[in-house]
Order: structure tokens, then C-alpha cells, then sequence
């Protein structure tokens, strides 16, 4: 099996690959090929990668290159980890919004949609040479933010792709440990768009095999902590009867994380110091194994969610994983081309997304909202345009004001002038 890696440089990479060394009887890998156009990168990150193989006994070989078509070709499946700009991109997006008294964020709000305008004609480059040299029934495994943007362009330029984010495996990790049984015993009603989602119910199975729906002890008997733990009001989770993810903190207590950002250091400072300290620790030669500092980088889970979905295609199992897929129907209110993040079927042909029980109508204005901007943007980012940019970012539900929205396009046309498809510059930084 050929495994190929596009962002192969990012300092996440050594998560995959201790996963990769871990499952292998899992996921059995011949060869791991990283593609990354950051020579000290690949090196260093390709280095530590066959030491820790080497470590952990694992026959498999590991290539680094700078060529994507060397990387896919005969691949039986690509992964996408792609930060077009690198964490400088990442710092201006969690900055630039605040002129406009907006939150500063690399996957939502006007800095996210900075980000799908960077990354999304990269992506749909970079597929096109999948798509030409690696296996025919070859899937792209997305993992670039923002995930529910980046993988409707897949799918809508024709790719077999599929979206896979951390949020869910996070919840189901957490609540097994709350209730004492293995990952594999919780299943969750996940509903929404990538980091717009909400875990209406949480099942857990017992040692007699049968389960018990725990969500009113989550948000009953235990809601203090679990609102804090999402870092929410308890009165949304005891009225929602759901759990929201972080994510949806930047709307529903906005302007309380405006206040936040506006007297801490940015996420992307937290993540350029961990990545130093990441980068030195991969030159060193005696490091075999995956590095304790890797967990303030962020990607809880990475590895294991990976490494389910691609066993899950490579091995069409037809078990069920929360991913991002096409609505075709599952939300009746979207058009059927949306991306969704919901319990998903997964063999080596389709990845079929599970019926849901109809959200409550705060979720619907909500989700739709949010959709209405997504369509928009990919619309941006695809053709270019000032026009479309402005017309997006008004639509997005954190801006909603046409004078706002003005002073934010301007923002973000002037921090990302050099990375945008109609006037980008041909040095690219994938690893993120």
C-alpha cells in the first residue's frame, strides 16, 4: 500500500506516522511518501519519521520530495494537510479581523475565509495530479482547514474526497473517559457543518452490549462541567439538550471572545513557539519517538481518525465514522451538494452520509446561515473577484453589516495579496 502525504512537512506529520506505527496491522503501509515544497521541512520532519518506523519495527519505507506527482503516483490514497502561508498567514488571520472588532480565527469569521481563499486553488491543483497519476479508485483524505469549504471544492470538481476533522473522535475520547469504557463504545449524534457542530445524543455501550443514551446526565446532573468544558453558558446546553463544539463559542459568546483575544497572545504565536521547539527536537538524531511537545500542537486524535477513515476505504469495512460528506438529502433545508459533518458509512466506493433526526430550529438558522456564506465563499475563491469576496464576507453571521464588511475585504485583500489566485506569488509554504 502507497500512502501519500500533501503537507508532508508539517510538524503534525510524527502524529500520523506513531499512528501509523501503532495500527499497522490496521493499516498496513508499504510506503509513506511526504510532499513538501520547505526543503529544511521535509527533511527534518522525513528524518525523524524513519527513525520513529525504524523504532517501532515497521517495514514500511518513508520518501520525502517536493514533487506531488512523484509523491501520488500509484497511490492507493493521498492525504491533504496543507497551511498555504504557514503560521505567518495564521497570525495575520487571528489579527487583521480585530480593525473591525471581529474575532480573529484561522477557520471561521473573516480570517477563516481568508484561509479557503488561499488554500483553495492550491488544493484543487494539487488534486488535479491526483486524480492524473495516482490509482484509479484513489480517495484524497482532506484535512485542511476549513475542512467543509475545502472538501466541497474537491467534490465539486468531480474528486473522490471526503473531510476528516478532530472534534468528534475529541468528544467520543472524552466521554469514554467520563464513563469508564473503551472509544469504541461511544457513538455519537453529531450534527452540523465542520466546526459549526453540535452531539445531540452520546451512546454508551456496557459490558452486557447494550447502550444507554447519557446526553441528559451530560447536560442534567453533570452540565456545569460539561459546559465548561466547552467553555459555554449552561443555559445553552440545558436548552439545546446538546453539546456544542468549542467552535461555536466564536458565535454564541462572541464578543466575550473578542475581549479575550484582544489581550492575549495569538493561537499562532502559542503554535510558532511549539513548532521551534518541535523542529529542533526532529534534528536531533536520538529522537525515536514521537515528542511530548507534539500535544500543545494541537490535532488530539489526529492519527487515529486518519487512520480509521483510510482503513475504512482501503479495507471497505462499512463501519460508520463522523466526517464530512455531501448532504445529498440528510439536511433537507441545504441543497444537496453541501458539505456536512455527520455519522457517515464508509466502504471503498461511496461514503454514504446516516439519516438524522430534523434539528431544532435554532440549529437550522444557524447551520443555513453559515451554508449561505460557505457557497459563497468557494465561489470567491474558485473565481477571484473583489465583488465576491465582499459579497461573502457580509454574509458571514460574525460580520452581517455592509460597511463591516467593507473595511474586512479591504483588510484581507491587503494581508493576502501575495497567496490569492488572481494575484498570488509562486512561493508557497503547504506545512502547516
Amino acid at each position: 500500500m502507497k500512502l501519500a502525504v500533501i503537507g508532508g512537512g508539517s510538524t503534525y506529520t510524527p502524529e500520523l506516522v506513531d499512528g501509523f506505527a501503532r495500527l499497522r496491522d490496521q493499516l498496513p503501509i508499504d510506503e509513506l511518501w511526504l510532499v513538501d515544497p520547505d526543503p529544511v521541512r521535509r527533511e527534518l520532519v522525513g528524518g525523524v519519521a524513519r527513525r520513529m518506523f525504524a523504532h517501532a519495527g515497521h517495514p514500511g519505507t518513508i520518501h520525502v520530495t517536493d514533487s506531488i506527482v512523484e509523491g501520488v503516483t500509484d497511490a492507493d490514497a493521498v492525504m491533504f494537510q496543507l497551511r498555504i502561508g504557514g503560521q505567518a498567514a495564521r497570525q495575520q488571520d487571528e489579527t487583521w479581523p480585530h480593525e473591525a472588532c471581529c474575532i480573529g480565527q484561522e477557520t471561521t469569521g473573516p480570517g477563516g475565509f481568508a484561509k479557503a481563499l488561499r488554500t483553495v486553488p492550491v488544493v484543487l491543483e494539487a488534486a488535479e495530479l491526483v486524480r492524473k497519476h495516482a490509482k484509479p479508485d484513489a480517495w484524497i483524505v482532506d484535512f485542511t482547514n476549513p475542512v467543509g469549504i475545502v472538501t466541497r471544492a474537491l467534490l465539486q470538481a468531480g474528486h473522490r474526497a471526503v473531510g476528516l476533522c478532530n472534534v468528534a473522535i475529541g468528544f467520543q475520547r472524552r466521554f469514554a473517559a467520563e464513563y469508564g469504557v473503551a472509544p469504541d463504545h461511544v457513538r455519537l449524534d453529531h450534527v452540523g457543518l465542520n466546526h459549526l457542530t453540535w452531539e445531540r445524543g452520546v451512546h454508551v455501550r456496557g459490558a452486557d452490549g447494550t447502550e444507554r443514551n447519557v446526553i441528559d446526565d451530560l447536560v442534567g446532573a453533570k452540565l456545569d462541567r460539561t459546559a465548561d468544558s466547552v467553555h459555554m453558558h449552561p443555559d445553552l446546553l440545558r436548552l439545546q439538550r446538546a453539546i456544542p463544539s468549542y467552535y461555536l463559542r466564536y458565535f454564541y459568546s462572541h464578543d466575550v471572545v473578542l475581549e479575550e483575544q484582544l489581550h492575549e497572545r495569538t493561537r499562532a504565536e502559542a503554535v510558532m513557539e511549539t513548532e521551534a521547539a518541535l523542529l529542533a527536537k526532529y534534528a536531533d538524531e536520538s529522537v525515536v519517538t514521537k515528542p511530548a511537545e507534539l500535544e500543545q500542537r494541537g490535532g488530539a486524535y489526529y492519527s487515529e481518525a486518519a487512520i480509521d477513515v483510510l482503513s475504512s476505504i482501503l479495507g471497505d469495512r462499512g463501519d460508520v465514522q463522523v466526517l464530512n460528506v455531501r448532504n445529498d438529502g440528510t439536511f433537507p433545508f441545504l441543497p444537496d451538494d453541501h458539505v456536512i459533518e455527520v455519522p457517515a458509512r464508509v466502504t471503498r466506493q461511496a461514503i454514504t452520509p446516516l439519516p438524522v433526526a430534523p434539528l431544532d430550529g435554532d440549529m437550522v438558522g444557524l447551520v443555513s446561515h453559515v451554508a449561505g456564506y460557505e457557497r459563497l465563499a468557494l465561489e470567491a475563491a474558485v473565481h477571484g473577484g473583489r465583488d465576491r469576496v465582499l459579497r461573502a464576507m457580509w454574509a458571514h453571521p460574525l460580520v452581517g453589516q455592509v460597511d463591516k464588511a467593507e473595511k474586512l475585504t479591504d483588510l484581507l485583500l491587503a494581508a493576502n495579496a501575495e497567496h490569492l489566485p488572481w494575484a498570488r506569488s509562486e512561493q508557497v509554504t503547504w506545512a502547516g
